[in-house]
């Protein structure tokens, strides 16, 4: 049985590569997880997670899509672009998410309440 050749077969049977060119055919046989691993640390930067199962689920979330991605690339090219523009999407999303900063009289409160006048 061959190990290295971990992805199912499209609906139909035949082979990815046969559909889409001979693309994942020439991949090294560890890139995938070299990318999975790229994508994990991505995500351990921008979401959060707690313990190892949140640590497990960020593996999950993160080989999920890189399959996605690797089943619709038409070329390597593509396939490297869409993972790259998903991530640099992420990046500056979070990077605009930050928080808003408290007014300097948040703390003082009005009428028991904690929002500001």
């Amino acid at each position: 049985m061959d190990t290295n050749n971990w992805r199912p077969s499209p609906p139909g049977g035949k082979p990815a590569s046969m559909d889409t060119g001979e693309w994942r055919t020439q991949l090294q046989p560890d890139s995938c997880q070299r990318m999975v691993n790229k994508i994990v640390e991505m995500l351990r930067r921008h979401l959060p997670f707690s313990g190892e199962e949140g640590l497990n689920e960020i593996r999950r979330i993160a080989a999920r899509f890189e399959e996605k991605i690797y089943n619709v690339a038409t070329s390597q090219a593509d396939y490297l672009r869409k993972i790259s523009l998903k991530m640099v999407s992420m990046e500056s999303r979070s990077q605009n998410a930050r928080p808003y900063p408290l007014p300097p009289n948040f703390a003082g409160g009005n009428s028991g309440s904690s929002l500001p006048a």
